[in-house]
Parts: structure tokens; C-alpha cells; sequence
């Protein structure tokens, strides 16, 4: 049994992926790719060069130990050969893993019926599910077939904050326009709109410092039963480690 990870076929972001698939992998699993074409997938690569940032590269490039993970992550198999959303059958994985990216590449993912579908399909099924950042985005469009609500609704969330979203715009709008706005409602009020509460939305401490594989402490998940989320690539450890765990812990 494997996890899955879904990704765009462009523009993920590299440190929501390479990161948890360097723990999930070190961690003894078995991991499948899915993108929207059935193609290999790649990163941003403005998050791994950082051309255009300016005298931000430093704040908002992703970090050494992602940009290593990504390229070690190129080599493997699973990773060259991706299947299509289609080919997802839910029976087959322990767990689903979705990951963002904010660069407009992503969108052929948030937006596609066909994996939001699968999405409801594992919620239903009661299987792992965790979401990171511009992820929790196609879990929010996700519809249960009896409900018509999302499967947030009646859980509670986070996702990338508004005012981190609105920082990373606000910092690189001269040079790059709306390249970090995906679209012009913020991920955490399309989240919000898709809950039962807006209280079931937590922010969580304000995100200042990125966590570490040595040092957790700064990233920030929130757990509801078996859907665990988070908010940026700053809290890509914590939550990988933690998915890991809850995975493991449902397969024993």
C-alpha cells in the first residue's frame, strides 16, 4: 500500500512536495504520483532560482534542504512516471497527500472535478488526507454526492493565510504583478466560505520563522480525525512528520 501524492503538472511548489516525499520515503513508504496530464511533474522554478524576486529571493525562495530534496526527488521512478487523475483507484493507496503552489501552472489542479471527486472518495472512505497551503484548496471545491458540502464542512482547517498571501503579493507586485495572487479571492476566505463556522478556520501563531528537520517548533498543523493541514512551505516538516505518523498509525 502507498501514499499518494497529487500535484500540478506545473509550478508545485518544490518544498510542499520534496519534503514530505524525503520523510514519507525515509519513513518506509511507498509513494505514487498523480498529476492532471499523467505526465511528470515540475516544480516552480522561480521558487528554485528565485529570478524576479529581487531582494526578497532570500525571504520567499524555497530553501537549501527543499531545493536538495527536489533534485534527488527527479530520479525516482514513482516521480518519472506519474499516473493521470483518472487512473487514481482509492482502494489502492493508504492515504492522500495534496500539496500547493501558487504560480498559475497550479490551477489545472485546484480545479479539476475529476480530483476532487477522488478527493471525496477518500474522506468518504475515512483514509488519510492531508493538505498543505494552495491543497486545501481542492479539498474546499470537493463535494460529498449526498451532502453537496464540502468535506470540510463540520471540520476545522488552515490553509494559507490571507496575510501571508497578501505579503508575498505585496512584496513582489512591482516586478511580478499577481503572480503570487492565484486568484483574486485569497485562499483563506475561499477555505472559509466552504466550512460550517468561520471559527473552524485556525490561523495559528503568525508565521514568522520555517521549521527544520531538526527543529518542528515553528511549523504550525491543524488534525481533525484523519485530515491534517497546514499553511505554507514553512510548515512543510511538521506536517509531513505528522502525516507520516497518522498513516502509520492507521496501518498498524
Amino acid at each position: 500500500m502507498t501514499i499518494l501524492i497529487a500535484t500540478s503538472t506545473h509550478d508545485f511548489d518544490p518544498s510542499e512536495v520534496a519534503i514530505p516525499w524525503k520523510i514519507f520515503t525515509e519513513g518506509g513508504q511507498a509513494i505514487t504520483f498523480a498529476t492532471d496530464t499523467g505526465q511528470q511533474g515540475a516544480a516552480d522554478p522561480i521558487m528554485l532560482d528565485g529570478k524576479g524576486l529581487g531582494p526578497f529571493k532570500p525571504l520567499l525562495i524555497a530553501q537549501k534542504s527543499a531545493r536538495d530534496a527536489y533534485g534527488k526527488m527527479l530520479s525516482d521512478p514513482a516521480f518519472q512516471n506519474p499516473i493521470s487523475y483518472e487512473q487514481i483507484d482509492v482502494t489502492k493507496y493508504d492515504a492522500l497527500m495534496l500539496p500547493g503552489g501558487h504560480a498559475k501552472g497550479i490551477k489545472p489542479y485546484l480545479e479539476s472535478k475529476i480530483l476532487q471527486e477522488k478527493i471525496s472518495q477518500f474522506f468518504a472512505a475515512d483514509k488519510p488526507v492531508g493538505a498543505i497551503c494552495h491543497g486545501v484548496i481542492p479539498v474546499a471545491r470537493a463535494r460529498d454526492p449526498e451532502t453537496s458540502k464540502s468535506p470540510l464542512y463540520g471540520r476545522k482547517t488552515t490553509a494559507l493565510l490571507k496575510s501571508q498571501e497578501r505579503t508575498g503579493y505585496n512584496l513582489t507586485k512591482f516586478n511580478m504583478g499577481d503572480y503570487y495572487l492565484t486568484y483574486p479571492i485569497t485562499v483563506e476566505d475561499e477555505v472559509t466560505a466552504a466550512l460550517a463556522s468561520p471559527d473552524d478556520f485556525i490561523k495559528g501563531p503568525t508565521p514568522i520563522f520555517r521549521d527544520s528537520a531538526k527543529n518542528l517548533k515553528p511549523g504550525f498543523t491543524v488534525r481533525d480525525k484523519n485530515y491534517l493541514s497546514a499553511r505554507w512551505p514553512g510548515d512543510a516538516h511538521k506536517f509531513a512528520t505528522e502525516f507520516l505518523t497518522m498513516v502509520k498509525s492507521v496501518q498498524s
